[in-house]
């Protein structure tokens, strides 16, 4: 598993982000991986500083956050119609549980992007 985190500055507890192999090398593939550009940043971790590379998800003409955020909502609308394409009337709950994991992973995604209590994305 690979991970994408999100830290505040606020004092909001780091949000994780599981995410499978082939998931991660979509994401690494696709225009996310070309939003923003990770930095070095000081972010204060239980009760320690630590030097993290990071995208500022305020950054940027068009800020990282809006940019993030429509190709996620891009790619979950895509998602959609191949998830339901592939489902057809009556999906096993097997079925259902397999062909679901990409919607909600970017769903997980697109929430702690839409939370303003995060300031940075780490691709790790």
């Amino acid at each position: 598993m690979l991970d994408i985190r999100f830290y505040s500055t606020t004092g909001k507890a780091p949000g994780t982000l599981d995410l499978s192999e082939s998931f991660y090398q979509w994401l690494l593939k696709s225009e996310f991986s070309k939003i923003g550009i990770s930095r070095p940043q000081t972010i204060r971790l239980d009760e320690e500083e630590v030097l993290l590379q990071v995208v500022d998800l305020n950054k940027g003409q068009v800020p990282n956050r809006h940019r993030f955020r429509a190709f996620l909502v891009e790619a979950i609308v895509q998602e959609s119609n191949r998830m339901l394409t592939q489902l057809g009337e009556a999906p096993s709950p097997q079925t259902y549980q397999t062909e679901s994991h990409t919607l909600r992973n970017l769903q997980q995604l697109r929430h702690y992007i839409e939370d303003e209590a995060y300031q940075f994305l780490e691709r790790v």
